[in-house]
């Protein structure tokens, strides 16, 4: 493996297909968590957690894994991780847990954790595995972040918490609304496309 298609490898999954702007992937997570951006924050790391673990587990397994069975045996793996970071994120972080709820669980059904171990672990060493998970994980950590951190901005008039434009700042409470998320990742869509162009 040379170093230039190992750094390749990892920064595919932070522009080329990022997952919700190029792969159009975790959709359900990116609108639904984003309301402030360390529940996109928590949410993009509880995901690459996942995404890494069940991609490094998988690559061990996958020539002993039968093909016929393979996808439930991805799910059994992705549970698994699924459910620690579930147990740690209760002992730590508990506030964040409570306002992740459902979607801490339907992470084992993420299209991007199971489409990953599918197209690519099953079929590649545990090295670019993980840096595929990684890359993934970590792109997918951004994308929230930037979403969750305009939603807030505008829909709250707060970063992390902190007030951002003063006292007198009207906040755009659409934005932190299910339709809200929708046009801001639109817009972000078309934005990523037209960047993507040039």
């Amino acid at each position: 493996m040379s170093e230039t298609s190992l750094v390749q490898e990892f920064t595919k999954g932070l522009w080329e297909e990022i997952p919700p702007f190029r792969l159009v992937l975790g959709l359900c997570p990116t609108l639904a968590v984003t309301k402030s951006v360390e529940t996109g924050i928590g949410m993009g790391l509880a995901l690459t957690f996942v995404l890494v673990g069940s991609n490094i587990l998988v690559s061990m397994l996958r020539k002993i894994m039968p093909s016929k069975v393979r996808v439930p045996c991805f799910l059994i793996i992705i549970a698994t991780f699924v459910v620690v970071v579930e147990l740690v994120m209760q002992a730590y972080t508990y506030p964040l847990f409570l306002t992740l709820g459902i979607f801490i669980p339907l992470i084992v059904v993420n299209c991007i954790v199971l489409g990953r171990a599918e197209a690519f672990a099953y079929k590649e060493g545990i090295g670019r595995s993980i840096l595929d998970g990684l890359g993934m994980g970590v792109g997918f950590t951004i994308s929230l972040t930037v979403l969750g951190s305009i939603r807030e901005i505008f829909g709250a008039g707060t970063w992390f918490g902190n007030e951002v434009f003063g006292a007198s700042f009207q906040p755009f409470t659409f934005m932190v609304e299910a339709p809200g998320a929708f046009v801001c990742l639109g817009l972000l869509l078309a934005i990523m496309n037209l960047a993507g162009k040039k």
